[in-house]
């Protein structure tokens, strides 16, 4: 592995956020950076597939390309993936775990693919070789499409949405990497603040919280690219170092909830994040959600809906009840709401522009509404 290397970097989205995510990483600098099936691609060396990992905060995960060929039957298959230079980028003393799928090529079964690989990375290179589900090996991913074998490691390991300070949460939490493009798909971009009248375990409090005060989501956290074959550590180390260091934003971000636990696990969440000073988490139902002193900022909401329960007249009321709260005590601030069911976006009698693209979250879909300054 030569730092100096450059290979196509595929960052993984949640379908529906391939905008948001190109978005976000074109404002972070990368290069050649393109929505393409299933993600965002852009171009660099390992210095970049290390940054993506560590700063990126919607990307699901990062794969790097690192070699293709062409096979046309198992045999060709073994013999070309016996030859590819494994030693550059695997280590003989970490697990791998090897994955195939297979499209309109002569070679069909990806399972044995998949088994070929696995042989060849085994006695070739010495690496033991697991399956199923082991977040200690390095994920080998072969595709083969029209006969092209193109190989990439997954550079992430655990998924990006893991942080690694959130450990309290509650029923149907929204992932991190969600919050955070549905945060910037409404402007924010940590110069104001963020008030939740539902926060349950403080998702959006503490993304906003730490994109303010410039802290990279991925450096508390490990990565598979940490196992690879010839990782500078010093440069690494110095690289989650920076992202480490926090600026005080000047701001305070709100949550409040009535659940006396869901306030008690934000608390706590934020604590692990570092970020505990800059957060207020309030048991209060959000009927007496008062604004919060200083300029208007951004209310955002992920309230029940779908199958979370099953009074669907509850669920208008609730709405409804929430959205007066807003239009009486919130001019001048901007909504994000998510939810499952425009009926119930449209029950809160707020101006929502449309909404943006369904995205999966816990088995249904869900889209984001959004307000301009309310009261303009």
């Amino acid at each position: 592995m030569q730092t100096g290397d450059e290979y196509e970097i595929f960052l993984v989205s949640l379908p529906g956020l391939e905008p948001a995510l190109c978005d976000e990483a074109r404002g972070l600098g990368f290069a050649g950076v393109r929505i393409v099936p299933g993600g965002v691609a852009l171009r660099g060396g390992w210095p970049e597939v290390w940054r993506a990992n560590l700063w990126l905060r919607g990307a699901t995960r990062v794969l790097v390309r690192v070699g293709e060929f062409r096979a046309f039957h198992l045999a060709q298959l073994d013999k070309r993936a016996r030859r590819f230079p494994w030693g550059d980028f695997l280590r003989a003393d970490v697990p791998v775990r090897v994955e195939a799928s297979c499209k309109a090529s002569k070679i069909y079964h990806a399972g044995a693919a998949a088994q070929r690989v696995a042989r060849a990375i085994s006695e070739e290179l010495g690496a033991p070789v697991v399956e199923g589900a082991d977040e200690g090996a390095v994920r080998v991913m072969l595709r083969i499409d029209d006969n092209l074998c193109t190989l990439s490691l997954d550079t992430s390991g655990a998924p990006l949405h893991k942080r690694g300070h959130k450990q309290a949460m509650g029923k149907a939490p929204l992932r991190e990497t969600m919050a955070a493009m549905f945060l910037r798909q409404c402007g924010y971009s940590g110069g104001e603040t963020v008030l939740d009248p539902m926060c349950g375990s403080g998702t959006f409090a503490i993304e906003a919280a730490e994109i303010a005060a410039g802290l990279a989501p991925g450096r508390t956290r490990g990565f598979a690219f940490e196992q690879f074959a010839g990782t500078d550590a010093g440069a690494w180390a110095a690289m989650r170092a920076e992202g480490a260091a926090a600026r005080d934003p000047g701001l305070v971000f709100h949550g409040c909830d009535r659940d006396a636990g869901a306030v008690r696990m934000a608390g706590e969440n934020a604590e692990r994040a570092g970020v505990a000073a800059w957060c207020s988490f309030t048991r209060m139902p959000f009927a007496d959600v008062e604004p919060p002193e200083g300029p208007p900022g951004l209310v955002m909401v992920n309230p029940p809906y779908g199958a979370r329960i099953g009074n669907k007249k509850l669920l208008y009321g609730l709405y409804a009840a929430l959205g007066g709260v807003l239009k009486a005590r919130f001019a001048g601030w901007r909504v994000g709401l998510v939810t499952s069911e425009g009926g119930l976006a449209k029950a809160t009698g707020l101006p929502f522009k449309p909404p943006g693209a369904p995205v999966a979250h816990g088995g249904i879909k869900v889209k984001l509404y959004r307000t301009a300054p309310l009261g303009s």
